[in-house]
């Protein structure tokens, strides 16, 4: 087993770093450093819980589709990263003060967890979770029925 201890950040490739920067920031991102984002490397941000993320970029298409997540055809892959909040409708009043689409949700996948998901300006698949309290364990929310929840946004 390796010791994991946490996560240390998210690589999320965008194709316009302004708008992707501002998105962020929005968020509650700061600006750490531009590593050199027109030669490939990342433009880190950290939020102040902690997570961490690297704008990289520029990308070479952009066909206005996420392609993990927008078409039939299910590609293996990372398809979202989802941060934990506190309150699903603090986060809820908060994006639409933002002008921030909620692209689903919010969703009940257990008793005490409940999910919403949002997309960056590259349509890439962000996911907001108040878990109330409770972490995951072995068999958490085995009992409760998913029929209605389909797919991811």
């Amino acid at each position: 087993m390796l010791n994991i201890t946490r996560v240390d950040h998210l690589g999320i490739r965008i194709s316009d770093l302004e708008r992707s920067r501002k998105f962020y920031e929005q968020l509650g991102f700061r600006f750490i450093r531009d590593a050199g984002f027109r030669e490939g490397h990342p433009v880190i941000m950290r939020h102040p819980g902690g997570v961490v993320v690297n704008l990289l970029g520029p990308s070479t298409k952009d066909t206005g589709t996420n392609i993990l997540m927008d078409v039939d055809a299910k590609y293996s892959g990372y398809t979202h990263a989802s941060l934990r909040i506190e309150s699903i409708e603090a986060a809820k009043a908060a994006l639409e003060g933002m002008g921030i689409e909620i692209t689903g949700g919010p969703f009940r996948f257990t008793d005490d967890m409940v999910s919403m998901f949002i997309r960056d300006p590259d349509r890439n698949v962000i996911e907001l979770t108040e878990h109330g309290g409770k972490d995951l364990e072995p068999g958490y929310g085995q009992e409760q029925d998913f029929s209605g929840y389909t797919s991811h946004p």
